[in-house]
């Protein structure tokens, strides 16, 4: 949903989980609440971070998929713009007055292509990533078919395993490639390893982000001697953006996560052996849910299962409590451990998704939360659009 939403024609509890003005404790479930103060203390930590180490940073739009988060993201955080990972995606946030769009990987599917190249026709800059030949004389001819420009980064993999070329070479081939072509433009690098942002120890971390500087600081003095210009340099997540930033390379940060944080992020450790969720960055995504049944003595059933969250990065913990714990869950049900018989039926728990990106794609709502009280429900933009 990227245009005007009348929250006056929808009702609660069918529609939509809450309306602006209502007590927190109405809320319908399972929904995902945002903690304002705290999405707000994050947004501008890493705004002033990004700044201050002479950074961009593009917001990574695949982990809330909301037009309302991203303009929050530039307005308070000063975010340059937005990375996506699918052109359904990246048209809804030009669509939604987002001005500067890259999709952060590879798009090869004509039609994908064609709708890609329309992109600059909604008012923003439209940029993907490249890591075969074949595929720049078509985002070409596309360019040129609507009179627009694709800006094009030559992917690196530096370990993910997965897209983008291994070699300096190639990646000067491909630059050239994008350079000669009519419509296009080269833009410079992508380079993110998303797998490494998970590893629990700093560092490792910092060894496996070394060797992706090493590769782009070879590329980038490459693509000087030949002339070509890298105006960006992007990479960098919640677990690795400290190390992209001292590089004296890359230039543009792609942190995502670090706005809402989940359990998976919230477990690894900074360089001082704290968590991150315990003070550089805090939890203001909740799956809030409701007690349903507490009809056995030990465990309490809530109303949010499977259907309501990604468990692929583990379970989620319940925010704020050491007496109960949210042990195994099925389609419409979790179960909670309640040795002591504490919860009552209709009693609501917060909890920190294992994993946020997937989590937030099966909602349409976020609740947004100050003071005990609804403040907005902004709308998950982008849920679905995964073309």
């Amino acid at each position: 949903m990227n245009k005007h939403v009348d929250l006056e024609d929808y009702e609660v509890g069918y529609d939509i989980p809450a309306l602006p003005g209502m007590d927190e404790a109405d809320i319908q479930t399972p929904c995902l609440v945002l903690d304002l103060d705290a999405l707000e203390r994050n947004v501008k930590k890493m705004g002033d971070f990004a700044k201050a180490a002479g950074m961009r940073h593009r917001s990574h739009g695949k982990m809330h998929k909301s037009v309302d988060v991203q303009k929050l993201q530039e307005s308070l955080g000063g975010a340059c713009g937005v990375c996506c990972q699918k052109v359904s995606e990246a048209e809804v946030f030009a669509r939604g007055g987002i001005k500067d769009v890259l999709v952060s990987n590879q798009v090869t599917a004509p039609q994908k292509i064609d709708r890609l190249a329309r992109i600059p026709k909604l008012g923003a800059r439209a940029i993907c990533c490249v890591d075969d030949i074949a595929n720049v004389a078509d985002l070409s001819a596309a360019a040129v078919k609507h009179g627009t420009q694709i800006e094009c980064l030559v992917e690196i993999d530096c370990g993910a395993g997965r897209c983008g070329v291994t070699n300096t070479a190639a990646v000067v081939e491909l630059a050239k490639a994008i350079d000669a072509a009519e419509g296009l433009k080269f833009a410079g690098l992508q380079a993110y390893q998303g797998a490494m942002q998970h590893l629990d120890s700093y560092e490792e971390r910092q060894g496996k982000t070394q060797i992706a500087i090493d590769m782009v600081k070879d590329a980038v003095e490459t693509l000087n001697g030949e002339g070509l210009e890298c105006d960006i340099v992007g990479g960098g997540g919640t677990g690795s953006y400290y190390f992209e930033s001292a590089s004296g390379v890359f230039n543009e940060l792609q942190c995502g996560s670090y706005a809402f944080m989940d359990a998976d992020y919230g477990r690894i450790l900074d360089k001082d052996g704290n968590r991150i969720d315990d003070g550089e960055w805090e939890n203001a995504l909740f799956l809030l849910t409701t007690v349903m049944s507490h009809a056995k003595a030990d465990k309490a059933i809530v109303d949010a299962g499977l259907k309501a969250q990604s468990v692929d990065s583990g379970l989620p913990f319940i925010y704020g409590r050491t007496d109960v714990e949210y042990v195994k869950c099925s389609d419409e049900h979790g179960v909670v451990a309640d040795p002591d018989g504490v919860l009552k039926v209709n009693e609501k728990l917060k909890l920190v998704p294992g994993h946020c990106d997937p989590t937030c794609n099966v909602h349409d709502w976020y609740v947004g939360v100050r003071g005990g009280k609804v403040e907005t429900v902004w709308p998950v933009s982008a849920r679905g659009k995964a073309y």
